[in-house]
């Protein structure tokens, strides 16, 4: 628990919109002139590509940003982390994985009265000198008692406010969209656009009905939107059908953002800066590779026996020889290669002399892999011990950007090809891409729109600190950005 100071003397505070996966292409270039509000903020403060980290995933990505360090420092490399150095043993990303802390922590032990919502990773919440509100990770905010009746979960601190937002939200507060990877997109946008007006309805309601100096929340409807409707968007995505009907699905959805937050911006005073941020951005998503399949055809990946049934079938549920095996992979946005080393996996087959050696044949491998029509692709390794300040955890031997991110990982087999263009784990036209999105306006002096260069996730918490007068904790990677 920490031991909170009196509220200081103080009217400057800090508003921080948080759009997850907003890409500077569509605001600062694309549609910035259909967006009133945002260029508001951006044509009269200052603003920049910023640079996410690597990997570019929300989970890590917001705790980089808020704690001011790499993911190494994290141990957290994305939402599925091993646990230890087993071949199986995979554990999901919640708030108790970071240990670093972040900006409203800080705050709080310095007085300052902070309201956090939805920041990923923050459930279960931890507590703070005023309110945080559960992120997308968080389970269900409602459940059903033994009667059949709806009650609310915690997924708040206090925990009193869970009931509260569920109140606020019409009954039932969504952290999340039920299901972002279906082929029913008018389903899918009804979802996004009911959880965005939610949010947005007990962001209000704490705005005004709460006192607070610090005041953060995270939209993740960006993020869905994207993932869902890139391709009908994007005239160069290659499943692109044009004037198909939604075609324009994404630009409303911003223009209806847009509107949402020229709300809250109405009901700050002059002695509030704002900050719009977003984590990383989206690219279209031009095919992926099946990892696993392509190690098992290179030799790395050893298999008992051929995998039975067809379609889809996940690594988990076919037979590796671990005695034989060099190397594995999981899936996702990017890819994790695992080697199989001596002492350190149960049945390591890698002499820890070799590592080394192995790892860069990999490296030179990977980045010879091309497209069905023999095309390389760019794809992208890196070595945490190469990035990182310090590796926590157990990290992954070769962080992979299959075609510099327009590829994601596939890590199940049945494919029966190198190449596929479905996803594993359901419908997705995007990739995450590199960089976010700063922006930051100060009422009190107009900065008149500076585009400024050189942005990167760790600067974002120091000047957060700044902003309001605490000192910034030495371990804290970033710079002020002035």
């Amino acid at each position: 628990m920490f031991n909170f100071l009196k509220r200081k003397s103080s009217n400057r505070k800090l508003f921080v919109i948080g759009l997850d996966c907003a890409p500077p292409e569509l605001v600062f270039d694309q549609w910035r002139q259909e967006l009133p509000n945002l260029n508001r903020l951006i044509s009269s403060g200052s603003y920049g590509k910023l640079q996410s980290c690597i990997p570019c995933i929300t989970v890590p990505a917001w705790s980089v940003m808020t704690a001011s360090v790499d993911p190494g420092q994290l141990g957290v490399y994305g939402f599925r982390n091993r646990a230890d150095t087993s071949y199986h043993n995979m554990t999901i990303a919640n708030s108790a994985s970071i240990q670093q802390e972040r900006v409203w922590e800080i705050l709080s032990r310095a007085g300052k009265q902070v309201i956090v919502v939805g920041v990923p990773p923050m459930y279960p919440p931890k507590p703070v000198n005023g309110i945080a509100v559960g992120c997308f990770l968080t389970p269900a905010t409602v459940a059903k008692d033994a009667n059949g009746a709806r009650v609310s979960r915690t997924f708040t601190y206090p925990a009193e406010m869970s009931g509260l937002i569920n109140e606020w939200a019409g009954g039932e507060y969504l952290v999340d969209v039920k299901e972002f990877r279906t082929e029913n997109k008018d389903f899918l946008l009804k979802q996004i656009y009911e959880m965005t007006e939610k949010r947005f309805a007990v962001i209000k309601r704490l705005m005004t009905e709460r006192p607070w100096d610090f005041f953060m929340f995270v939209e993740m409807g960006t993020d869905r939107i994207h993932h869902g409707f890139w391709k009908y968007h994007d005239p160069t995505h290659p499943k692109h059908e044009p004037g198909n009907p939604y075609q324009d699905a994404i630009r409303n959805y911003y223009h209806t953002l847009d509107e949402q937050i020229g709300q809250l911006l109405s009901l700050l005073d002059d002695n509030t800066a704002v900050m719009v941020l977003s984590d990383h951005g989206a690219k279209k998503m031009d095919g992926g590779i099946c990892v696993n399949e392509w190690l098992r055809r290179e030799g790395y990946l050893v298999l008992k026996e051929e995998p039975e049934g067809t379609g889809i079938i996940p690594f988990e549920k076919v037979e590796v020889d671990w005695e034989k095996t060099t190397a594995w992979s999981s899936g996702g946005y990017y890819g994790r290669i695992f080697l199989n080393v001596q002492g350190r996996e149960p049945s390591g087959i890698i002499p820890p002399e070799r590592y080394e050696a192995v790892r860069e044949e990999l490296v030179q491998k990977l980045a010879a892999l091309t497209d069905p029509q023999g095309r390389n692709i760019g794809t992208v390794s890196y070595k945490p011990q190469g990035i990182y300040r310090e590796v926590r955890g157990v990290a992954p031997d070769l962080i992979v950007y299959f075609g510099n991110l327009y590829w994601r990982a596939v890590g199940s087999f049945g494919q029966h090809s190198i190449h596929t263009f479905e996803n594993d784990t359901g419908p997705d036209d995007a990739n995450h891409a590199e960089y976010g999105i700063y922006v930051y306006h100060d009422p009190r002096q107009s900065q008149g729109g500076r585009e400024l260069s050189g942005l990167q996730l760790m600067d974002v918490g120091p000047t957060m600190l700044d902003t309001l007068g605490v000192a910034v904790p030495g371990d804290m990677r970033g710079r002020l950005i002035r």
